[in-house]
């Protein structure tokens, strides 16, 4: 791949809608690390990664037709799906077997180190964008964000009521807001 080449967000988009391989080659190369890096961090397990990764990008190109440049930019289109996929996989049964068997084997792979692309998290500058926010707020977008909580099981984690979740989520995303439009 030609890492040379850049494109506009219009022209990857246009490319991703008319099945353009290299742009969604493109595409693979530069997010495929962020993407994974949310995957591993919502999924706290880097074993299932590349495959979910895999599903995420199957996901974008069946479903990119239903990007909506109003409602925000191709990256955090495919964040979303990227999350919400790795979200869907943790509340399956499916994945909650596997854990209970992961558990057993994990003595065996302990000596496995995990993956370099791991980092790509901080490649958003996300981590560092959280660390502004209070500890109360940071704790609420991890467990909303990259738990896949629901405010009623907030809640019940952080035994507060569930307008006080509200209350709080609503003012840590505005925070989040005025850091990024700084």
């Amino acid at each position: 791949m030609d890492f040379s080449a850049t494109y506009t967000e219009a022209e990857l988009v246009q490319g991703l809608r008319a099945r353009d391989q290299k742009i969604f080659s493109y595409l693979y190369d530069h997010y495929s690390p962020a993407l994974y890096g949310v995957i591993v961090k919502v999924l706290n397990n880097d074993s299932t990664g590349g495959d979910v990764l895999q599903d995420v990008y199957l996901k974008i190109w069946r479903y990119a037709d239903r990007y909506d440049e109003t409602k925000g930019r191709l990256f955090t289109w495919m964040l979303n799906i990227a999350r919400n996929t790795a979200i869907d996989i943790l509340r399956s049964k499916s994945h909650k077997l596997e854990q209970k068997i992961q558990n057993i084997t994990d003595d065996v792979n302990a000596g496995s180190g995990p993956l370099t692309v791991y980092q790509s998290t901080d490649y958003l500058g996300f981590s560092k964008i959280l660390e502004k926010l209070t500890k109360e707020q940071r704790t609420l977008i991890d467990l909303a964000y990259y738990k896949g909580c629901t405010q009623e099981e907030i809640s019940r984690v952080l035994d507060i009521p569930l307008g006080t979740v509200k209350t709080r989520m609503r003012n840590a995303i505005i925070q989040l807001r005025n850091i990024l439009n700084k």
